[in-house]
């Protein structure tokens, strides 16, 4: 996908990308355009995504119900807070749209990119915001993006597959930064090798990461629940007392 990108912008020719029931099958379906425009940046190494809409912008409230809502011009950090205002749950349309946006926003910015939220229907609004003037809401990339591998994580390699994690695993995850170990998974699916890119997701399916597991789906399977010191009495072998080394993950 990279190649391909590459090679049309290469040759002056502008790709245009959808996703839709005709061209997406269930296995590598996004989910929604806005996210697919992050994952298309990345894959194509984007200084700047626009993602237009009705809005003119990110709010500090809903603008369609409240007078009083206030634009907001630059974003540095997305937290909890800004994910409230922009509908509570990612998974939502929200405010606007909002939510899938913000979740796409945090995706390219992560990557390298600048991302603006601005109305389409604004006057000239793309030359405007690739000029540098102040159109929308900015949201800043960070300083240091990811190294290329979390990159490829991230936009460049298929899911194959899914595991299930308890509480105390996800805590160490998104809080410690640890690695998941087999102890922590309490399902596994889908059919998946030793070293492709796997989704981890909690109990009630929210997606936390992405990462290259150490073991295919038939093993992680039978140490699932165990101890990392159990591997090789249950399986015979071993590679290691990861399933997915935190080198090796992305926190989404």
């Amino acid at each position: 996908a990279r190649d391909a990108l590459q090679t049309l912008l290469e040759h002056r020719i502008v790709p245009v990308v959808n996703e839709n029931d005709a061209v997406a099958t269930e296995e590598i379906k996004v989910g929604d355009n806005d996210n697919l425009s992050a994952l298309v940046s990345t894959l194509a190494e984007a200084d700047l995504l626009m993602l237009l809409t009705d809005q003119p912008g990110l709010f500090t409230a809903d603008p369609r119900t409240n007078p009083d809502a206030e634009l907001i011009p630059e974003v540095h950090t997305i937290d909890e807070t800004l994910r409230k205002l922009a509908g509570g749950s990612v998974s939502g349309l929200g405010v606007g749209g909002m939510a899938t946006k913000l979740q796409a926003a945090d995706v390219a910015r992560r990557a390298g990119a600048d991302v603006v939220i601005a109305a389409g229907r604004a006057p000239n609004v793309i030359g405007r915001i690739a000029a540098g003037e102040s159109v929308g809401t900015r949201f800043h990339a960070l300083k240091t993006p990811l190294e290329s591998r979390k990159k490829w994580i991230l936009a460049g390699a298929k899911l194959q597959g899914l595991v299930v994690v308890d509480d105390g695993a996800a805590q160490a995850l998104t809080g410690n930064g640890r690695s998941l170990l087999p102890a922590g998974i309490v399902a596994v699916k889908g059919k998946f090798k030793r070293g492709d890119t796997i989704g981890i997701t909690t109990k009630d399916e929210k997606e936390l990461a992405r990462g290259i597991v150490r073991y295919n789906s038939r093993d992680l399977t039978r140490i699932a629940g165990c101890h990392s010191d159990e591997i090789e009495a249950r399986l015979g072998y071993g590679y290691g007392p990861v399933a997915v080394h935190r080198n090796d993950l992305i926190l989404l």
